[in-house]
């Protein structure tokens, strides 16, 4: 039997070193990370990271507890792959997190966390996702039917159309339910699903959402950290900071003053038809994931096969760049609404509670809008635990208010169309504070 004494005790170390560590700067660019007091030296693991290299990689430097716990399911099991890169932990004179975080608010929200396991607000009832599956399952083949029955004439393709579009959509959301892991107690049988749901009913690729989501959610609204902001500077110019300081370089790659204009051409309609759409397949070719490409090709045979007979060449392609139109504006307002309207900055390294307060906002609940957005008008709460069900947010979000009230923290909840007024209104504000920082500084 080994003796205790003879293990070597873990080195301790400062969040000075560790916030060393981010993998930028010159060579050897080591990356660490705390999480629970242990630290982590993933310098060469990132890469094989299952969740993605980039983010985990975003936390390099800094405490990754409260994201650790957010995302994994079975904590035990990732513990033990972890041990291999367990290089120390803090040192006993330092705090459990960067002292510049909110000791008191970081406490609240692990007991916040802790209160909703408790409460059983983490397991799924999955009466609701079978429902959920066959409704659209039903508007799939009521689409088809559609067709068959009353022909090809305009009104019935066009009424078909927007079946399909529904079906998009929402086995979009369905989709971002699997992927998020909140349906089943084991990742794989959700990561199963996943493919299903996404690549033969959506025709997409789970790994290219994995890659490009999780990111999102471990960051949201840091540019160069969050995907989704990558329309900045490109597009976009976003948020005040990043406006003026686009501004001030005398960077102009569009007429950001004119953008909340030309949104409504390069925006909404067409995001997933002109662009999403053929940049999947450039990922799972260039990347290799050749079971992401063998569902997706499910599901163009069986749109083929159940379309072309009725409408032809011209038709079904007609039909299927149409359902990506509907698709597209859809889904664009609906992700917008919650994070283009809030801060975007560069990554500061907040606590986790007020790095989503921040970025997200709420849409007001009703049973419209639960349907409509896939539950997303309750985006603080699915940022906060994003493996929670979706069905279970408005029971967590009095918690939510209260512990945002006890900090004074804004909670930011709008009419739908509000939310859709204040992606363009934020748009002409960003827009306007370029031009002037363009002009003038």
């Amino acid at each position: 039997m080994e003796d205790p004494a003879a293990v070597p005790a873990l080195r301790r170390f400062t969040w000075e070193e560790i916030g060393q560590r981010t993998g930028r700067g010159p060579p050897p660019q080591e990356r660490w990370l705390v999480i629970e007091r242990k630290v982590y030296d993933i310098s060469h693991f990132y890469r094989r990271h299952p969740g993605g290299s980039r983010v985990i990689g975003h936390y390099a430097g800094q405490d990754a507890t409260d994201p650790f716990i957010a995302f994994h399911l079975d904590k035990a099991l990732v513990k033990k792959y972890m041990s291999p890169l367990l290089i120390g932990e803090l040192a006993p004179d330092q705090p459990s997190f960067e002292p510049s975080k909110n000791k008191k608010l970081v406490e609240d929200f692990r007991e916040l966390r802790a209160t909703v396991e408790k409460m059983g607000l983490l397991k799924p009832n999955r009466t609701f996702f079978i429902l959920y599956l066959c409704h659209i399952l039903v508007l799939d083949v009521a689409a088809w039917l559609t067709i068959w029955y009353f022909g090809a004439s305009t009104v019935p393709f066009l009424f078909s159309a927007v079946l399909l579009g529904t079906v998009q959509a929402q086995a979009g959301w369905l989709q971002h339910d699997f992927g998020h892991l909140s349906v089943f107690s084991k990742s794989r049988w959700n990561h199963w699903v996943h493919k299903f749901v996404i690549g033969h009913l959506k025709g997409a690729p789970a790994s290219w959402w994995n890659h490009l989501h999780f990111q999102h959610h471990a960051k949201p609204n840091c540019f160069r950290k969050d995907p989704d902001v990558n329309m900045h500077p490109l597009f976009f110019a976003l948020g005040k900071t990043l406006s003026v300081e686009l501004g001030v370089q005398k960077k102009k790659f569009m007429p950001y003053n004119h953008q909340h204009k030309y949104f409504f051409i390069i925006g909404p309609p067409a995001l997933v038809p002109l662009y999403f759409q053929w940049y999947i397949f450039y990922f799972v070719v260039q990347r290799k994931q050749w079971v992401d490409l063998a569902w997706m090709l499910t599901f163009y045979i069986r749109f083929f096969l159940t379309y072309l007979p009725l409408l032809g060449v011209k038709g079904i392609l007609g039909l299927h760049l149409l359902v990506r139109f509907i698709e597209s504006n859809w889904f664009v307002w609906i992700t917008q609404m919650n994070h283009i309207p809030m801060h975007i900055d560069y990554d500061k390294n907040v606590d986790w509670f007020s790095t989503q307060l921040q970025a997200t906002c709420n849409v007001h609940q009703s049973l419209f809008n639960d349907w409509f957005s896939g539950h997303l008008n309750f985006q603080i709460e699915h940022h906060l635990f994003p493996t929670m069900p979706r069905h279970n947010y408005w029971k967590v979000a009095p918690l939510v208010k209260s512990l945002c009230a006890k900090h004074g923290i804004e909670y930011q909840c709008k009419p739908l169309l509000t939310a859709f007024a204040d992606i363009v209104h934020s748009l002409k504000d960003s827009g306007d504070l370029w031009l002037d920082a363009y002009l003038h500084k």
